[in-house]
């Protein structure tokens, strides 16, 4: 019964690692949603060949083919086993009305790379230097070293399958898991407590208003979030209190209040 309410379960595909799903300048009319598995993107340089980033459960891929008719701008190849979401422009528009978090994932996404591109021009109009986007050669993005302790957090989110403590220290705060295409990460970064890739990137925030806890689920999340076995709605702000149990998609969470 699960899989009828999955609008993707007939368009999901099986590839085996190794196998490359699309060649830098080969012309495409799809686009994929990696359901598990990882899939690397590869750019060609003068000495080979670099991987720009390496994909997981969640992520998207190969929709500037659809949306801009134009060739591949970098290769995609399967670095395990894993299940991907074909999307064909025959049905990407109908994907786009019936799943609006697709769309709303993919504004992000180009917005985070214009803000990063702008960055960049500014950099180089001030201080010299190339502007190195993403269809340049770069290394991957490396994940951020932890976040140093400068003040005392205002509450934390403490994890019922494993005890871990993640303090939280701004009165706008995101959680959900680190980008790996982005290298953007949340404030409350959960991506070890989760590693079947069931939280979204940015999942759910905290925020403090009227020196008051309140948490919303983020636009575009896949997977639920509950207050107390509650769903919350999407982008709606809910008072939380100490105590109280937190859970996005399988993952419990118990908030406390740092003592004043």
């Amino acid at each position: 019964m699960a899989a009828d309410k999955d609008p993707f379960s007939q368009l999901l595909k099986h590839f085996p690692k190794g196998h490359v799903l699309f060649h830098e300048g080969d012309e495409g009319e799809e686009m994929y949603i990696l359901r598990a598995g990882k899939v690397a993107i590869k750019k060609r340089v003068p000495h080979g060949e670099v991987t720009l980033a390496v994909l997981e459960k969640g992520d998207f891929f190969g929709e500037m083919a659809i949306l801009e008719r134009m060739p591949r701008s970098a290769s995609a190849e399967m670095v395990e086993d894993g299940d991907l979401v074909v999307i064909g422009s025959d049905v990407f528009g109908d994907m786009i009305k019936n799943t609006p978090e697709i769309a709303v994932r993919m504004l992000r996404k180009y917005s985070i790379r214009l803000r990063e591109t702008t960055r960049q021009i500014e950099q180089m109009s001030f201080g010299g230097g190339t502007v190195t986007g993403v269809s340049e050669a770069q290394e991957p993005p490396t994940r951020p070293p932890g976040r140093s302790v400068q003040a005392e957090a205002i509450a934390f989110f403490v994890s019922k399958p494993t005890g871990n403590v993640f303090p939280v220290f701004k009165s706008d705060s995101l959680l959900g898991r680190y980008d790996s295409v982005t290298g953007m990460s949340p404030e409350v970064d959960l991506s070890n407590e989760d590693q079947s890739r069931n939280i979204s990137r940015r999942h759910a925030r905290l925020v403090l208003k009227d020196g008051k806890p309140y948490i919303a689920e983020e636009i575009g999340t896949m997977n639920g979030t509950f207050l107390n076995g509650q769903k919350l709605a999407t982008g709606v702000l809910t008072p939380i209190k100490d105590g109280d149990e937190l859970t996005l998609c399988r993952l419990s969470l118990t908030f406390r209040v740092s003592a004043k």
